[in-house]
């Protein structure tokens, strides 16, 4: 049971603008957009990085896949649920989805990524020249490495609110790994 709020005739009026955007981008408002609903600056914040990552030079396919890499490292189990569908509905098999889980691809360049998006997680952004060299070696730029590091920040946020605050999963659920 979630440990905030997920009645939306109970947020805030002031995330209610926000909220009719997400329920048209989705068909619906998902369980963690609820709850973050309760602060309208949180989802503000929240709605527009998503907005702003959604446009950039990474694809959707492959942020969907540093998602869910980054969800199964932080057993965020509705990150990984949501992310699994949404990298799947940008172009993703759910093999490629299912390898991603684990930090891997067959792509070198997608390879590189999850391992840069993972090491960033687990040492805490204590990475080195070489692992951005090595992006580098993989054809990703300043900006798209900046870019990386924007997707790995809003993934750290969704994980943290999903499963600090216990939202319950409104996706089809993954199994963690």
């Amino acid at each position: 049971m979630s440990r905030v709020n997920l009645d939306s005739r109970a947020l805030p009026v002031a995330s209610q603008t926000t909220l009719a955007q997400i329920e048209h981008a989705f068909g619906g408002v998902p369980n963690m957009f609820k709850a973050v609903a309760n602060s309208p600056a949180a989802l503000q914040s929240m709605w527009a990085a998503f907005g702003a990552l959604g446009s950039g030079s990474i694809d959707g396919k492959l942020g969907e896949q540093i998602a869910v890499a980054i969800a199964n490292r932080n057993r965020c189990e509705y990150c990984l649920a949501a992310h699994t569908v949404l990298g799947q509905r940008a172009g993703a098999t759910p093999a490629e989805m299912a390898a991603a889980q684990g930090g891997r691809s067959r792509d070198p360049a997608t390879a590189a990524v999850l391992m840069f998006a993972l090491k960033v997680v687990e040492q805490r952004a204590q990475i080195t020249d070489a692992d951005v060299a090595n992006l580098r070696k993989h054809g990703f730029d300043d900006g798209q490495i900046v870019e990386i590091m924007a997707h790995v920040a809003l993934n750290l946020f969704t994980n943290y609110i999903n499963v600090a605050l216990d939202i319950p999963v409104d996706f089809p659920k993954i199994a963690l790994t």
